[in-house]
């Protein structure tokens, strides 16, 4: 547990209330504040979790806010969904417009967009809002890359733990998991699937977009993790493409490696010719 660290997590939805729950457990951090326009079920969601303490053993305080000023002096600040009736993830202007007004009152913390439908919020909070794009980035593609791993495995007939892969593009549609560098067993697909296989499983991708908001949290939670303790593990994110690597003002996958204050590095994956084109193609997009 990092000191004296503190979480903010904006929205008490589906995301939000998941994604405490996971955090708290994992003992991360010492505080989760839990922020929503709908206080009352903020609060009623950090009671839930902090009553849950003395039986799963994590030691985490739990409050509820209706207070966005709740970010200042925070470590994390996570993006997730609203309360409202059905949840609704923080997205478009409204998303923006949020992003803008944290990243003011807390200049230092990362702010990681935890839904599946933020891609704008992140494109623009970089490119128009001023958010450094080490900053600002979305874990939904590690949630995306969790369940890629999973219907690898079973094609394989391997288990989960043993398939290493990384993903790319623009999910849905301009989706590229490299068979190339992916590794099955500390074997190279190519060599344990066939062609038709991994024609298959690239077909199955885009049905796999978006994950629910249970995976989303986990996604979430394993990236704040490896950033807070500085493990040297690469996720799949979700960040800003600058002019020189596509379309300046969009958003892409990639693979990087994290720190307390955020991204640390973006990760350049080996790609055969094909997978480099499809990626460039798909930055452009």
């Amino acid at each position: 547990m990092v000191a004296v660290s503190t979480a903010v997590i904006l929205g008490a939805g589906e995301i939000g209330g998941a994604l405490a729950r996971q955090l708290a457990a994992a003992d991360l951090v010492s505080r989760i504040v839990i922020v929503d326009d709908l206080a009352n079920v903020a609060a009623g969601k950090a009671l839930d979790v902090a009553q849950s303490s003395p039986v799963d053993g994590y030691h985490t305080v739990m409050s509820g806010s209706g207070d966005v000023s709740a970010v200042v002096g925070a470590n994390v600040i996570v993006v997730a969904d609203s309360a409202a009736s059905p949840p609704i993830e923080w997205k478009d202007e409204a998303g923006l417009a949020l992003v803008r007004r944290v990243a003011g009152l807390n200049q230092l913390a990362p702010i990681l967009c935890a839904g599946a439908s933020q891609a704008s919020v992140i494109q623009k909070g970089v490119n128009e809002g001023g958010v450094a794009r080490a900053r600002l980035f979305g874990s939904a593609p590690e949630a995306f890359r969790s369940a890629i791993t999973a219907i690898v495995a079973l094609e394989a007939g391997a288990a989960p733990q043993d398939v290493s892969l990384s993903v790319l593009g623009r999910p849905p549609q301009n989706v590229i998991v490299p068979w190339d560098e992916t590794a099955i067993a500390g074997r190279c697909a190519t060599h344990v699937l066939s062609a038709a296989q991994l024609a298959r499983l690239d077909a199955r991708l885009a049905r796999l977009w978006p994950p629910g908001p249970y995976a989303l949290a986990g996604a979430a939670t394993r990236l704040i993790r490896t950033a807070l303790t500085r493990s040297p593990r690469v996720h799949a994110a979700l960040v800003a493409v600058t002019r020189d690597e596509g379309v300046a003002g969009r958003s892409a996958m990639m693979p990087v490696t994290l720190q307390p204050a955020g991204i640390a590095t973006l990760v350049p994956p080996s790609l055969s010719t094909r997978d480099r084109v499809r990626f460039e193609t798909a930055l452009r997009a």
